[in-house]
């Protein structure tokens, strides 16, 4: 494990290969199940590890929390609906696994420097026409008969 003292120093020793593939488990269940409700303790035991230490060792592995990475890669995947989805904004953060429209404008905000419907001012003046929504959400699972 790399800490952040170490890496500024110059000091850092290469991670423990069998870390990073636990390490690499838990980050893929987040790759996959982005847009559900991920439990914290759910995600590190996936790893085999207690809360707090995987917590703790993928901050120093990845430098971000998995907190942090999995609000990334959902921003991420709500900038590409928005480029190509005429969904709402609202719609978008409900799909990509936000519960609060308030928390997700925010943390887009502040990750890509504009505003959701800002963004999909933007990125709607050099692409093509959105996909219907319909088909988007057929697409991706969200028209459930549950």
């Amino acid at each position: 494990m790399v800490t952040t003292a170490e890496r500024a120093r110059g000091t850092a020793k290469t991670p423990d290969l069998a870390v990073l593939r636990r390490l690499r488990l838990a980050k893929d269940l987040m790759d996959r199940d982005w847009s559900e409700p991920l439990n914290l303790d759910a995600v590190a035991a996936h790893a085999g590890y207690s809360r707090y230490h995987f917590v703790r060792r993928f901050r120093d592995a990845y430098g971000e929390t998995p907190g942090q990475y999995l609000t990334r890669r959902r921003i991420e995947r709500a900038q590409d609906l928005l480029r190509s989805a005429n969904l709402t904004v609202t719609e978008i953060c409900m799909f990509v696994g936000f519960t609060s429209l308030g928390t997700f404008c925010t943390r887009f905000r502040r990750q890509v420097g504009m505003t959701p419907s800002e963004f999909r001012a933007q990125a709607h003046r050099s692409v093509p026409a959105p996909i219907p929504g319909c088909f988007v959400m057929l697409w991706a699972g969200g028209f459930r008969a549950d």
